[in-house]
This record gives C-alpha cells, structure tokens and sequence, in this order.
C-alpha cells in the first residue's frame, strides 16, 4: 500500500513539473528581456532582425521579445513580423485598455516595470490575460511577458 501511494505521488510531481514548464514563468520574462538589452547594447540591427526571424535563441515556448520605439512603433516583435514598422500607440487589447500607450508611459517614469494586460497566445490563438516584465533601453522598451493560465 506504502508503494503505491508514493508512486501516485511521485506520479502527480512529475506531471506537475512537466505542466509547469510547458509554459514560460515570470523570471523567464525577466531575464529574457536582460538577454535582449544585452544583445542591443551590442548590436541593435542583428537583435532586432533575429527577433523578428524568430530565431530559437529568442523565442522560448510561449516567452517571447517585442520592441518598441517610444512613439509606439514595433521595432522587433518575435511572433508576428507584419506588426514591426507600425505605429500601435493606439492599440488595444479585448478589454479597451491601450496597453502600448501605458507601455511607453511605464517605460518614461519607471525605467523596469510588470504591466498586465490580453493578448493572443501564439500557443492557443486566443486573448488571454499577459503580465510583462519591460525596461526602458534609450528610446525603446524592451518587453516578454507570461500568459496567465
């Protein structure tokens, strides 16, 4: 009996950890975006290009970069390429909240900062709560955020 209860627990950790990791966390967002400012800082064009290519050194399960100049326009966006040129200060997300607006806001008093908002999951195509971590490089933010599940 003492066997299979420690089986059936073993069990249920695994497949926790096996969920848990399917999807990006919090202090992937973080450190994704110091990888990203590092490689700007070193080279702003090749970044911003393997970004938008979605090359496997930047795009991770469901964490991905975008960049954003501070008038909105998408400098590097690592799920969709047709957005990278747009002016989107005005978008926004389900809910009516123009979430690049405050984006660049956050980014002009704070520098670092988390900002939740919805957006399309590149996983399940559909708008689910997001929490993104940015910061502030220069005139852009950098950003990655997490899908809330």
């Amino acid at each position: 009996m003492k066997a299979s209860v420690w089986i059936a627990s073993a069990t249920f950790l695994m497949c926790s950890a096996a969920m848990a990791s399917e999807f990006a966390s919090e202090k992937e967002a973080e450190a994704l975006v110091g990888k990203v400012v590092t490689a700007v800082k070193a080279n702003k064009a090749k970044t911003y290009e393997e970004i938008t290519a979605k090359d496997a050194k930047w795009i991770d399960r469901d964490l991905y970069p975008v960049v954003y100049g501070l008038d909105g326009k998408v400098l590097a966006h690592g799920q969709n390429a047709k957005q990278v040129g747009k002016e989107l200060i005005d978008l926004k997300d389900p809910d009516g909240k123009a979430f690049v607006k405050e984006r660049v806001d956050l980014a002009n008093s704070k520098g670092k900062f988390w900002q939740d908002y919805k957006f399309t999951d590149p996983i399940t195509k559909k708008a689910l709560p997001k929490r993104a971590y940015c910061e502030k490089l220069d005139d852009t933010v950098i950003c990655a955020g997490v899908y809330k599940r």
